[in-house]
């Protein structure tokens, strides 16, 4: 329900909006016109204008009878509103930030004038510890041979206080009209600016006030660009017999065109090598040339273009502003504007271009080879490299990652297939990690770990392999030596270990080699914990016993027994937790189809050790053409069988 309280507390509101209000009556020919003069007169912008009809124009009939609109035009009472709650915030938020900037230092400055028959000062006291005002100056100016009367307690009164900007009456002068100071007002013939010329005073002559030289300019017929700043600044400081510029013209601003504002960095030059934050050396490796942008990410943002604001000269003529145009912006490949019709979207994930002025997405990144120029890879999308990848430089992509030369002791890493041409020397530092399938010449000393298949046509040595599916070599030498290999389904080459039983080689197959990874971690963190247990109870025993013996511990073994205690509480609940992921590990590798075989297609050599599943085949003498599997709870060796895998066929994608 609506109260009388209510009622008055918004009329109360609407009178003050209303008081806020400020309008102006406009002849003019059309709307239009009458409107941008308003506008220039309001100093608000035509869309943010009201208008009533006062008097209805007319063309009239071939220019004769034409009759001017008559206008009541003000600011919408909307704008009005916002300005005012904007003020406030501003006000009240950055209160803060004011206060923490530090005023500048102002001496206190004081002016006398002689303002018809009355004596004048105005008092800018002194801030910040400025100088303050010398009492004395300022009475040595009152007191003049022509001086009347004058009161030296006001006087001191403003001297301490100021006067608010104004100029305040403190005294009186024998005035001689005579010897008033004379004003000529300059016009330009172009009408964009005038000047004025003023005489000085004679003795007990007038100085002019601001308001004569305003008057002065309207009587000259100036309607428009008068600036009250800069009449204020001469009657404190007068420049006699010289022009003066007290008003010009408010000249006309231009709309400005459509364009788009990027989000992303468009100066290659400010693309490059990155500081480090805490030693300030500049890492080459970090090179962040490549802008990465995921689908659907905003790349600009097209800034309509605006209508100008028309002007007017010092007499009142309207001067016309162009309007910004609506330039047409073409977008690249890979790109499109959003549904609102100004925002630009990436359609795809990739890296970010201005190519030919158009915003372009390209999903695959070429390089030449990744090396201290190029620094280090980190693309959302697929990686093509023509040349070599050289040690400790990194490879990351989205996507799918193509390296035509060799690979050093790197991080290659992929959520797509990866392809190596060439081979790869980890030298026991680099590693691999491949969200499909790796396909390789050969790969010597590397990590390597692959959600899918590893293909090679050459050899692996001394690999630490893990794949969720299959390993496979062919070719002419298909040679799988020494490092661990790990493969659900399974490892097939021609040729496995060594002749001279150098390094071993160790194969895994029929198991969920990160489970079995995990497995064994938790096998050797619970052996720890219960040696770790073991001592603990000894020890926990021992000071019991000494306890009962002596009814009392000395404090600090006491202390102990307490620690020993805690820590025996917190290995059983620790040991239950891993003893509970054991047992899922355990029943999920009980529960895998795949049996797991290794397929050799010729020798395999003393001294390589094959698992299958939970059994261990270890070769003592040569083996030929021979596929070991699992049966009857034991490894078993049958004849050759050809893998499974067709690598005939080669990525998706690929020839």
């Amino acid at each position: 329900m609506v109260s009388l309280d209510d009622i008055r507390e918004e009329l109360k509101k609407r009178l003050e909006l209303d008081n806020k209000l400020h309008h102006v009556e406009v002849h003019a020919s059309t709307v239009d016109e009458a409107l941008a003069d308003a506008a220039v007169q309001l100093d608000v912008r035509t869309d943010k204008l009201e208008y009533e009809v006062i008097e209805r124009g007319s063309d009239g009939f071939l220019g004769i009878g034409k009759k001017p609109w008559k206008l009541k035009i003000y600011q919408d009472p909307e704008t009005i509103i916002k300005k005012t709650e904007g003020a406030a915030g501003v006000a009240s938020g950055e209160e803060g930030v004011a206060e923490e900037e530090k005023i500048e230092q102002k001496d206190g400055l004081f002016y006398v004038r002689h303002f018809g028959s009355s004596i004048k000062l105005k008092v800018l006291p002194p801030v910040n510890g400025g100088r303050p005002i010398d009492e004395k100056e300022v009475l040595d100016m009152v007191k003049r041979s022509d001086t009347e009367s004058f009161d030296a307690e006001l006087i001191h009164k403003y001297i301490e206080t100021g006067t608010n900007g104004e100029y305040e009456t403190v005294g009186t002068y024998a005035h001689i009209s005579a010897a008033d100071s004379l004003l000529t007002v300059d016009i330009a013939k172009d009408m964009m600016k005038v000047n004025i010329v003023v005489d000085a005073p004679a003795q007990s002559g007038s100085e002019l006030t601001a308001e004569q030289i305003r008057v002065s300019l309207v009587n000259q017929g100036v309607r428009a660009g008068i600036d009250m700043d800069k009449i204020n600044e001469f009657v404190d400081n007068p420049v006699y017999n010289t022009p003066y510029e007290v008003a010009a013209a408010v000249l006309p601003q231009d709309g400005h065109d459509s364009y788009l504002d990027y989000k992303f960095i468009t100066d290659e030059t400010q693309l490059g090598a990155v500081e480090d934050e805490k030693s300030g050396v500049i890492n080459y490796k970090k090179n962040n040339k490549i802008q990465n942008v995921v689908e659907g990410q905003v790349l600009a943002v097209k800034v309509l273009a605006t209508r100008g604001i028309g002007g007017k000269t010092i007499d009142g003529h309207y001067l016309e502003a162009k309007n910004g145009k609506d330039l047409p912006i073409q977008l690249g490949a890979n790109v499109e504007f959003d549904r609102d019709g100004v925002t630009v979207r990436a359609m795809k994930s990739g890296q970010v271009l201005l190519v030919n002025g158009k915003i372009t997405v390209e999903p695959i990144l070429n390089l030449d080879a990744v090396n201290i120029k190029s620094g280090n890879v980190d693309f959302l999308g697929t990686v093509i490299i023509k040349g070599n990848v050289e040690d400790g430089f990194d490879v990351k992509a989205s996507g799918d990652i193509d390296i035509g030369g060799t690979v050093g002791k790197s991080k290659i890493e992929a959520d797509g297939n990866i392809i190596l041409h060439q081979g790869v020397f980890g030298k026991n530092e680099g590693s691999i990690r491949c969200g499909k399938s790796l396909w390789a010449k050969f790969i010597q000393e590397m990590t390597v770990d692959v959600e899918e298949n590893l293909i090679a046509t050459d050899s692996l040595m001394n690999c630490n392999i893990t794949a969720m599916k299959n390993i496979v070599v062919y070719g002419k030498k298909a040679q799988i030596t020494g490092g661990n290999l790990f493969a659900t389904e399974e490892i097939c080459a021609r040729t496995l270990g060594s002749p001279g039983g150098g390094a071993t080689t160790t194969l895994t197959v029929g198991v969920d080699p990160r489970a079995k990874k995990r497995l064994d971690e938790l096998l050797e963190q619970q052996s720890k914990l219960t040696l770790e247990l073991e001592n603990l109870q000894l020890e926990i025993d021992n000071l019991e016993n000494i306890k009962k013996t002596r009814k009392k511990l000395p404090v600090d073994k006491e202390t102990r027994l307490n620690a020993d205690t805690n820590r025996k509480n917190a290995i059983i609940s620790e040991n239950h937790d891993l003893t509970k992921e054991i047992n899922e590990l355990q029943e999920h590798l009980r529960e895998l189809k795949a049996i797991g075989r290794v397929k050799v297609e010729g020798t395999t050599y003393p001294g390589t050790k094959i698992y299958v599943r939970d059994a261990l085949d270890e070769v003592q003498t040569e083996v030929t053409s021979c596929t070991f599997y699992y049966e009857n709870t034991m490894a078993q060796r049958g004849k050759y069988e050809p893998p499974q895998l067709d690598v005939s066929k080669g990525p998706e994608g690929y020839n």
